[in-house]
């Protein structure tokens, strides 16, 4: 593995090391939605990201930093480490151990490394220059995604149907009709799933650079692709579309680039 690969997973285990003992304990919680909405935070998420900006301050300290809780510093450096320390936490604060610490590393302005790590299961997704694997017990094992030529046998994911506006919910609708069976409420676990040869395309909107940063990698070094829904590279619209073969991304973009910003 390359050095950066090596620190993202020492960022990893840092990360589950401050995290997880807070996964179906006692932790403070706060609301950061306005009126009508409920967007969760926990102790967990502020003590996870410090822990890891800590690390990256000793290690590397002209690296920028872009994370959720704690925003941006030095985001224009030539190396940028973007942070979501808990993705998915409603499912944390809902003792589902579907929730994961996303760890990116962008170089020349587009992620170079990335980590999906669940701690509960004790994986580690790597995808990076070296490849993809899956960290797990000691041991580590390929990843690569499964060939699926055709969107009528594939099975699909996204968090949550009510993310989606009203045409990308009209989006959704026909690209889940369309295909043989959807999962919903994985979060970022299910690109985990697509880049294991679990899942064969996760579709979603309304997503930050820190949300899918990490995923990229992992899931282009085990043979898939990532774009927004112009089949383009993934931008600021926080519209994505991830899948395992390439051969259906151009049969969910017929739908989706209807509702593509």
């Amino acid at each position: 593995m390359t050095e950066y690969e090596l620190f993202a997973i020492d960022l990893a285990r840092e990360a589950a090391r401050v995290s997880l003992p807070y996964f179906r304990g006692a932790y403070e919680e706060a609301d950061k939605g306005g009126p009508g909405a409920f967007d969760p935070v926990t102790q967990a998420d502020h003590e996870a990201e410090a822990a890891i900006r800590r690390l990256i301050a000793a290690r590397y300290p002209d690296h920028g930093v872009i994370g959720e809780e704690y925003g941006e510093d030095r985001p224009d450096a030539d190396h940028v480490w973007i942070l979501d320390p808990i993705d998915g936490t409603r499912a944390f604060i809902a003792g589902l151990p579907l929730w994961t610490n996303l760890i990116a590393l962008r170089s020349e302005g587009r992620p170079a490394v990335g980590i999906i790590g669940q701690p509960y299961l004790d994986e580690i997704f790597l995808g990076g220059p070296s490849g993809a694997r899956l960290l797990k017990g000691g041991t580590e094992t390929p990843l690569a995604v499964r060939s699926c030529a055709r969107l009528t046998e594939a099975l699909i994911a996204t968090t949550d149907p009510d993310l989606f506006t009203g045409a990308e919910l009209g989006a959704w609708t026909q690209v889940r009709a369309a295909a043989r069976l959807a999962r919903l409420g994985c979060d970022a676990y299910a690109y985990a799933m697509l880049a294991a040869g679990r899942i064969d395309l996760v579709v979603e909107s309304g997503l930050k650079v820190w949300d899918w940063s990490a995923l990229a990698p992992v899931i282009e070094a085990a043979g898939g692709a990532v774009s927004n829904w112009r089949g383009e590279t993934p931008d600021g619209s926080g519209q994505i579309l991830a899948v395992g073969d390439v051969g259906i991304r151009e049969q969910a973009l017929v739908t989706l680039r209807r509702a593509a910003l």
